[in-house]
């Protein structure tokens, strides 16, 4: 069983920046794939960002390419997600989730993840 613990959210402007992070507890995320997603108040979970096992696959939802970064460390076991830029509709609770069957691929679709954070609140104000 692979916990997984988000970090870094918090409230910030328009314009600012966040780094989040996911890490693991019991296993090193090492061999997973990772994803990151978000939940606004009143909408479904939204894909954001994923990659793959070694780091060198990544992928982007539209609204967030060119101002979010997915990045590894395998070394310490953690996936960050660089968030600059931010706008007042980035805000959203964010969710890692962590995949491990097809770690070599970047996975996008939140059903094919076995499992998943509590989520970290991101506010950006205007």
């Amino acid at each position: 069983q692979v916990q997984l613990v988000e970090s870094g959210g918090g409230l910030v402007q328009a314009g600012g920046s966040l780094r989040l992070s996911c890490a693991a507890s019991g296993r090193t995320l090492s061999t997973y794939a990772i994803g990151w997603f978000r939940q606004a108040p009143g909408k479904e979970r939204e894909f954001v960002a994923a990659v793959n096992w070694s780091g060198g696959r990544t992928y982007y939802a539209d609204s967030v390419k060119g101002r979010f970064t997915i990045s590894r460390d395998n070394a310490r076991g953690t996936v960050y997600l660089q968030m600059n830029s931010l706008k007042p509709e980035d805000t959203a609770v964010y969710y890692c989730a962590a995949e491990d069957s097809t770690p070599y691929r970047v996975v996008v679709a939140d059903v094919e993840y076995d499992y998943w954070g509590q989520g970290t609140q991101v506010t950006v104000s205007s």
